[in-house]
């Protein structure tokens, strides 16, 4: 009776949404930029690090800004990028991943007006601080011994600051993927705090949901996610560490998006696919949600996310305190030396969600299905149509927040902005800034919404910010 009655919520919603994608307007392109060199030179950023890391990479290598997005004040907006240049060839036992120290980046951007261009607006992108994440206690690195490369520990390292690392083997053996104390950290969104002191960022390869002090870059708190979000047995590769597990996140597919509530009081992490028993069970469409009270640490509800037409989910941004955008693609496009397909926004109502916790996959999946989703954005389409080819279109668009609003013709145009994960390959084939760290701004109204209120979150400034 159970499952016959979430099948039936789920055709009816389904409809539901089928009507709400028909009648719903879409956001216009407004403006585009990229984000190419910094005070401190052609693509390097502006963490102070002087040297190389041990796969021949500079270890202030500006890239992959696109991994994770989101708006603070004013013009101000902070960048994250993932666990490093492993891009690049360098030694496949440990999925070509090297000591790269995880970062966030300030960035500021501003809409300005582009009277003789074919958008309305421009922005110029200007990097204007990069914060390193440490722990204040040890944390568990590879010696790096049984793959034949350097130690995991970053060279940076001091008696009170132990910083993260990309480093695929830098955890410790002996533990589940939970373990708070390993160093790897494969950072993929951040969002920031109300007050503005803190940042929160989530990670694959636990998958962990952490929160770092903005100012120092320490970290200051670990959130405890559901238990089936782990894997008991970790590994260096993908394919090692998927071959050793029957239940968890799958390698390199972990908590993928994360939003914040505009009450600040919640944040919602979402994996990027399917747990590997949901996967097994023929659930490969059903992703899984986490809901976490950030005053208590607790995880307050699972929900249930399913696929329409993408591979995965690359990120999720609140529209209000109940209904949030998804951001569901593909893996194709430029980067990848394909076609983009699928790079879509998707609405869904958690106030209408049913909890899955403790749920079959089936079942889980069709209380997923029950849940209120409708398109928002189809960015293929939008950029197609302002001129943007689908193989200029990069593979990995990861990185999506709401910025301020604008005046355009006298109407308040609300907008949100889209960045893409390069991984660090913005030169490749010979060509110079092919593939460079890009921002594509969308600009929508409340009657784009379909009903739906937009309530932007509103973060304190930094005193010296003014």
């Amino acid at each position: 009776m159970r499952d016959a009655l979430l099948r039936f919520c789920a055709i009816v919603l389904a409809c539901g949404s089928i009507a709400a994608t028909q009648a719903q307007a879409q956001p216009n392109l407004i403006a585009r930029g990229t984000l190419t060199t910094s005070r401190a030179g052609y693509y390097k950023d502006l963490s102070g690090l002087n040297y190389t890391l041990e796969n021949g990479v500079s270890a202030n290598l500006l890239g992959g800004l696109g991994s994770g997005l989101t708006y603070v004040s004013g013009d101000t907006f902070l960048a994250v990028p993932d666990r490093g240049p492993n891009a690049v060839s360098y030694n496949s036992l440990i999925d070509d991943t090297a000591s790269y120290v995880e970062r966030f980046h300030t960035i500021q951007m501003q809409l300005l007006p582009n009277p003789h261009g074919t958008l309305p607006f421009r922005v110029e992108p200007k990097l204007k601080d990069t914060t390193l994440l440490f722990a204040l206690a040890p944390l568990h690195y590879g010696d790096g011994t049984a793959y034949g490369v350097p130690s995991g520990v970053p060279p940076i390292n001091s008696h009170f600051r132990h910083y993260f690392s990309g480093r695929s083997d830098d955890f410790n053996s002996a533990t589940g993927s939970d373990d708070q104390f390993d160093a790897r950290l494969d950072a993929e969104s951040i969002r920031v705090s109300n007050d503005g002191w803190s940042v929160f960022i989530s990670d694959e390869y636990g998958p962990y949901v952490y929160q770092f002090s903005r100012l120092t870059g320490e970290r200051i708190r670990s959130f405890q996610l559901p238990p089936e979000f782990y894997v008991a047995h970790k590994n260096t590769t993908t394919a090692s560490e998927q071959a050793a597990n029957t239940s968890g996140r799958v390698p390199n597919k972990g908590m993928e998006g994360l939003a914040i509530t505009p009450d600040g009081r919640k944040l919602v992490g979402i994996l990027q696919a399917a747990t590997i028993q949901d996967a097994a069970a023929k659930q490969k469409k059903l992703l899984r949600m986490a809901v976490i009270d950030i005053a208590s640490g607790k995880v307050i509800h699972e929900f249930g996310y399913l696929l329409t037409d993408g591979s995965g989910v690359s990120d999720i941004i609140a529209l209000n305190n109940h209904e949030f955008i998804v951001d569901e693609r593909d893996g194709n496009g430029l980067g990848d030396g394909s076609t983009a397909v699928v790079k879509k926004l998707y609405k869904i109502d958690l106030a209408k969600a049913i909890d899955i916790t403790g749920m079959t996959s089936a079942d889980a999946a069709a209380a997923a299905a029950s849940t209120p989703k409708s398109l928002f954005l189809d960015i293929v389409g939008i950029l197609n149509a302002n001129g943007i080819v689908s193989m200029q279109i990069p593979a990995k668009l990861e990185g999506v927040t709401f910025g301020s609003d604008v005046r355009q013709k006298g109407k308040t145009i609300h907008t949100i902005w889209v960045a893409n994960d390069n991984d660090f390959l913005q030169d490749y084939a010979g060509i110079t800034n092919s593939n460079p760290n890009q921002y594509f701004v969308f600009g929508f109204t409340d009657a784009d919404l379909a009903g739906s209120v937009y309530v932007p979150q509103h973060v304190e400034r930094f005193p010296w910010e003014g």
